[in-house]
Formats: C-alpha cells, structure tokens, sequence
C-alpha cells in the first residue's frame, strides 16, 4: 500500500509540473541537491532553453558553480533573482560569466576559474529591485540583474556566484530564455523547502595573540 501511495505521489508531481497550462510558460527548474563547487557544477544542458536554477548561499565564503558548453555568436541570457523570503530584502549576490574570449577581469581569490580565460562581472544594480510575481509557482521574487551575453568563442563557460559581503541568502539563477517544459518532477515538494530563511553562520571567532 505504501509503495503504490508514493507511485502516486511521482505520478502526481509529473502532472503537476508537466501538463498543467502554466507549465510551458515557466522556466525548468532545478535545485541544488549538492553543493554546486567547481568540481560538482551543475551542468546546463542547452544554454539557451530557460532553466531555473534554485540554489543556496550558505556559508560566507561560498561560492557556486554551473557549467556549459557554448558556441560563438551564441546570445545568451543570464540572470539573478532573490526569493521573497524574509531576511533577504538586501541579499546581492554577484555572478560572473567566465569562459574563453571574455574579456581579462580580476576575480577574487575565493571564485576558482580555468587558466587563459576571462570573465564578466555582473552586480545588483543600486536602488530598490523590481518585484515580481510568477504564476507558475505562485512565488514572488526580486529582480536583481541581467543581461544577455554573445558568447566570443566556442568551448566551456562557467557562472560562478558569490556575496562580496558573505551574506547568506537563497536566490534563483535563470539561464537562457527559450521556453520549452521540463524540470525537476520533485519541484512542487523541493520549492516548499527552499522557501525558508538560511540560517546566519556563525561569527568568525578573534584572532588573539599568544604570548
């Protein structure tokens, strides 16, 4: 009985996530399982296809990573939004696009990138962000930047976010605007836990000299 009411509840959430009306106008998502570090970076199958990505800032030294594989010319759209939750009212992550042909940046020490590569830092624009409610989810979000690339070269790119000021805080990565349905069929039960508040880590503890 019991492995006939999970079938049902999966059947269930494939319903919910694949034939309901609103489902072709939403972007696929996705969340962070795991931590998405350089060698566990999340893998965007299609740049251009809208993917959602729904992941977690929850150290102050953390820094996230997805990857693809990109084509010259390509045009590319990429940006961030912060869930409504409270606490994160002035959460500003900044993401970079990193990857061949992009143009020489300093990035701190903390994100990891490939040798021989560039990048492109994209940060919150200053004022208050533009609120907006999505319908697919029934959530509402924060706008904080975006933009479209064109990809310079053909090869490998990686977005890499992180908070300058080690603040924690949840955010949405949004990859490509091509809407074709799709997604994680757990979304409906996974988004309920995402929509909690991070705890703050605790204070880095003084240095004190020895004798």
């Amino acid at each position: 009985m019991k492995r006939s009411q999970g079938i049902m509840v999966v059947l269930m959430a494939v319903l919910f996530v694949f034939l309901t009306p609103r489902a072709a106008e939403a972007h696929q998502p996705y969340f962070e399982d795991e931590d998405w570090t350089p060698a566990n970076a999340y893998r965007v199958k299609d740049p251009t296809v809208s993917t959602a990505l729904y992941a977690t800032l929850d150290r102050r030294d953390d820094v996230d990573y997805v990857r693809f594989t990109g084509r010259a010319g390509q045009s590319i759209l990429i940006g961030l939004t912060i869930p409504q939750i409270e606490g994160q009212e002035n959460f500003t992550p900044i993401f970079a696009l990193i990857g061949p042909g992009l143009p020489a940046t300093r990035l701190p020490a903390r994100v990891e990138a490939p040798p021989d590569v560039g990048a492109r830092i994209l940060r919150a624009a200053p004022g208050e962000p533009t609120s907006f409610f999505e319908p697919f989810s029934r959530t509402r979000y924060w706008e904080r930047q975006e933009d479209r690339f064109v990809l310079p070269a053909d090869g490998e790119y990686l977005v890499a976010v992180w908070n300058e000021a080690g603040q924690v805080g949840r955010y949405t990565l949004v990859v490509g605007d091509r809407e074709i349905p799709g997604g994680d069929i757990g979304f409906p039960f996974k988004l309920r836990a995402f929509w909690t508040p991070v705890p703050a880590p605790p204070e880095p503890t003084p240095r004190t000299c020895g004798r």
